[in-house]
C-alpha cells in the first residue's frame, strides 16, 4: 500500500514539474469555442480547424446531460443550435443531445455535425492542441479523472470558480487552474490563495498593471479579447486595438474569435 501511494505521489509530482508547452507564436492563441467562424462552435470540426490553423488552445464549454454524460456545449439550452430544437441540456439524455444536427444551421457543408462528448474532444486534442476548459456544469472530480486517464493534466487549463479550484487542488494537484480575479483589486488575494500558474481575465478588467502583478507572482496572464471590438475592427480592415495593447503590455496569451487573423498579426509582429 505504501509503495502504491508513493508511486502515485511521484507520478503527480512529475506531472506537476512538467511545463506547459510553449506558445507557437510567442503568445498563446486560444481559439474561443474552437475556430468557430469556420465550423459550428464547440464541435470536433471547430477543434480540428483550430489545430490546422496552429492555435495553442481550444476553449471548450462542458455541461452534464440528464443521464450523467459530459458534452461540449456553451448554452444551457439547445434552442439556438438546431432548427426546431428546444430543451435544456441538463434535462436531456446524451442520445437526445447527439441526435441534433447542429451543423446545418451554420452551413450545408456542416450537415450532421453533432455536439461532442468531452471525452471525444479530449481525444481530438491530445498532444495536438491544449484545452482551455470552461467548466459550465460538470463535476471537478470526473473532469479530472477523464483528463488524467489520458495523461493530459498539463495540457488542460481550467476556468472555473474558487470552490471548484479548491476541489481541483485536492484531486489533481498537477492540473492547471486558471482563475479569473475580476477587477484588479481582487488579484492579490487570488494569487495568495491559489498561487496560480495562469490568470485569466476579460478585456474589461485587463491592463498593464495586471500583467505586471501576475508576472511578479510568477503567473502568466491570458485575457479574452474585446470580442465585439475585434469583430468591428476586422470588418473595417483594421488591426484590433486590443491585440496591439495586449502584446505591448506583455500578455502571455489571448482568447480570440479570430485565431487565423491573430496568428497572422503575431507572425507579422515578430518579424
Amino acid at each position: 500500500m505504501r509503495i502504491a501511494v508513493c508511486l502515485t505521489l511521484l507520478i503527480a509530482l512529475s506531472a506537476a514539474a512538467q511545463p506547459m508547452a510553449p506558445p507557437r507564436h510567442g503568445v498563446y492563441v486560444v481559439a474561443h469555442r474552437g475556430a468557430h467562424r469556420d465550423a459550428p462552435e464547440n464541435t470536433l470540426a471547430a477543434c480540428r480547424k483550430a489545430i490546422e490553423l496552429g492555435a495553442d488552445f481550444v476553449e471548450v464549454d462542458v455541461r452534464t446531460t440528464r443521464d450523467g454524460h459530459y458534452v461540449c456545449v456553451h448554452n444551457g439550452s439547445v434552442d439556438a443550435y438546431a432548427d426546431g430544437a428546444s430543451g435544456r441540456v441538463a434535462e436531456m439524455t446524451l442520445a437526445q443531445v447527439q441526435a441534433l444536427d447542429i451543423g446545418s444551421r451554420v452551413g450545408p457543408e456542416w450537415k450532421d455535425e453533432r455536439i461532442p462528448t468531452f471525452e471525444a474532444m479530449l481525444d481530438c486534442c491530445k498532444d495536438r492542441i491544449g484545452v482551455y476548459l470552461d467548466l459550465k456544469d460538470a463535476p471537478v472530480a470526473d473532469m479530472a479523472r477523464l483528463i488524467a486517464a489520458r495523461g493530459m493534466e498539463r495540457q488542460v487549463m481550467w476556468y472555473a470558480g474558487p470552490a471548484e479550484f479548491d476541489k481541483l487542488r485536492q484531486c489533481c494537484p498537477s492540473c492547471i487552474p486558471a482563475p479569473d480575479p475580476g477587477p484588479l483589486q481582487n488579484l492579490p488575494p487570488l494569487i495568495e490563495r491559489f498561487s496560480p500558474e495562469v490568470v485569466t481575465t476579460v478585456w474589461e478588467h485587463h491592463s498593464a498593471a495586471m500583467v505586471v502583478t501576475c508576472h511578479a507572482a510568477g503567473a502568466m496572464v491570458i485575457p479574452d479579447e474585446d470580442f465585439g471590438a475585434v469583430r468591428a475592427d476586422l470588418a473595417a480592415g483594421k488591426t484590433p486595438r486590443c491585440w496591439v495593447e495586449a502584446v505591448a503590455w506583455g500578455s502571455d496569451g489571448i482568447q480570440t474569435d479570430a485565431p487565423e487573423e491573430l496568428i497572422a498579426f503575431l507572425t507579422a509582429h515578430a518579424e
